[in-house]
């Protein structure tokens, strides 16, 4: 009997796992709306608003399933005649971000979050599952989508703006896709957006891993106008309303710089195909934000946007953590580190996930001049405060950066285990209990020093994951 049934749940198992992506999808992309919301009771809401099409599928058609094990969520669709997942991937979300914030016990809140995968054939149940204590992901939230029903809008939208292509290497069911998005530019800024466009962007081509697997994406840029430059700075009462509504002073942090209108983000982002997208501000404040598989954005005009730029994709390309710990954050820290979900930090400091790139005879967890450098980041952190405080021009944060930028490259670089991939205690925002592969890259300062090793092999496997 027992071998009955096992040959009768393979019988079963078998179409959708020997299906092809043609035999299962259309070349179209499903969105599937819907608004997450908390109450400060600790009730988790999730409710479905509409499912529409969002243009061509630009994401492979071979590796449909996620096997990343990256995002604080993950969603699934699964076939309802075999009950087998046929699509699959992780990500988090601006909500999983609120919901660390003290904000959260204070009052309800609800964002609109999407669901993109390819158009299924026939009626599908969509399961989104979050992580919990353990890291173990559990079901939240459930919903079936017919493709043929009359709730189901399948029509495409009209550009929402000129789209052009930066360069291409391939069809985008073999590349990773990049949508450039232009925000905060008038109609007579067209050359400075050319201009910020090609520089940005050719920072994140000339920086590694990127430089070496350029052949392996597409970008395409979208340009939006605006009635007037920039975006919305609430902290200055530089008020604007833009195509995308991105705006600085997320969270109350003066410096984070998101979209919080995931909706119209969507919209304009249908006008071409993408599997990430950044979206360029036309601003000289210091800002940025970036969230996995979801968004990324980055100021043109301050001192340091090109790092931001790379430094933001990051994020959002493959969900690396940032792994400073010293500044200003609008997240609650403290307390017990269960293991993070992001590659390039661990809770485990005498074993860390990436124990096979640990440089031969690096001790574990690995020393390093800690007090001295938080001794000089409280300073520093002060300074940095009390500019903003004072509304300076940019030109002096500039100037405070580029003075610490020396001062990290020299003190860093001068440590005992400088260039050896270790386990360096601060990191993910707490001084203790996390820890970071190398005492310094690109996620942890602004120094010209690159993504170290974890975090450039998390980048290459995405980019297999998108473009093999």
């Amino acid at each position: 009997m027992r071998l009955r049934l096992l040959l009768a749940l393979t019988v079963i198992a078998l179409p959708a796992a020997a299906a092809t992506f043609d035999d299962l999808f259309i070349d179209k992309t499903m969105r599937v709306d819907y608004f997450h919301t908390s109450t400060p009771k600790g009730d988790e809401i999730l409710a479905l608003n509409r499912v529409v099409s969002d243009g061509p599928w630009p994401g492979s058609r071979t590796r449909l399933i996620d096997t990343s094990n990256l995002g604080k969520y993950y969603f699934e669709v699964i076939d309802r005649d075999s009950n087998q997942p046929i699509y699959s991937r992780g990500f988090a979300s601006v909500y999983g971000e609120w919901e660390t914030t003290p904000d959260v016990r204070e009052r309800a809140g609800t964002f609109s979050e999407s669901l993109r995968f390819p158009w299924p054939k026939k009626p599908v149940q969509i399961v989104l599952k979050k992580r919990d204590q353990q890291n173990a992901f559990q079901q939240i939230w459930s919903t079936v989508v017919d493709p043929s029903s009359r709730f189901v809008n399948p029509a495409d939208r009209a550009p929402a703006g000129k789209v052009w292509t930066m360069f291409e290497n391939g069809p985008a069911a073999t590349k990773v896709d990049l949508l450039v998005i232009a925000e905060g530019y008038t109609a007579n800024e067209a050359d400075k957006m050319h201009k910020d466009i090609e520089r940005m962007v050719g920072k994140l081509f000339a920086t590694e891993p990127f430089k070496s697997r350029k052949k392996d994406f597409n970008v395409r840029v979208l340009e939006l106008t605006s009635a007037k430059s920039g975006v919305h700075r609430p902290r200055t009462r530089d008020d604007r309303r833009t195509p995308t509504n991105v705006e600085y002073n997320i969270f109350d942090s003066e410096r984070y710089m998101l979209t919080l209108d995931n909706q119209s983000l969507r919209n304009v982002a249908s006008s071409a195909p993408y599997d990430f997208l950044e979206i360029l501000v036309n601003e000289k404040q210091y800002g940025g934000g970036g969230i996995f598989m979801d968004q990324a954005t980055a100021s043109v005009d301050s001192g340091f946007s090109e790092y931001v730029f790379v430094h933001e994709f990051g994020h959002h390309f493959a969900g690396l953590a940032d792994e400073y710990y010293t500044s200003d954050v609008a997240y609650e820290t403290g307390g017990e580190h269960p293991e993070p979900w992001e590659p390039n930090i661990t809770a485990n400091g005498g074993h860390p996930k990436w124990m096979d790139l640990v440089t031969p005879g690096t001790p574990l967890p690995t020393p390093w001049d800690k007090e001295a450098f938080e001794k000089h980041q409280r300073d520093y952190q002060a300074e940095r405060r009390k500019l903003r405080e004072a509304n300076v021009p940019e030109s002096r944060m500039d100037e405070l950066f580029r003075r610490e930028l020396e001062w990290d490259t020299k003190f860093l670089g001068s440590q005992q285990y400088a260039g050896k991939v270790g386990a360096f205690e601060g990191a993910g925002y707490e001084a203790k209990g996390l820890y970071r592969p190398k005492v310094d890259c690109i996620m942890f300062t602004r120094d010209e020093v690159g993504f170290c090793d974890v975090c450039s092999r998390a980048i290459e496997r995405m980019i297999d994951m998108y473009s093999k």
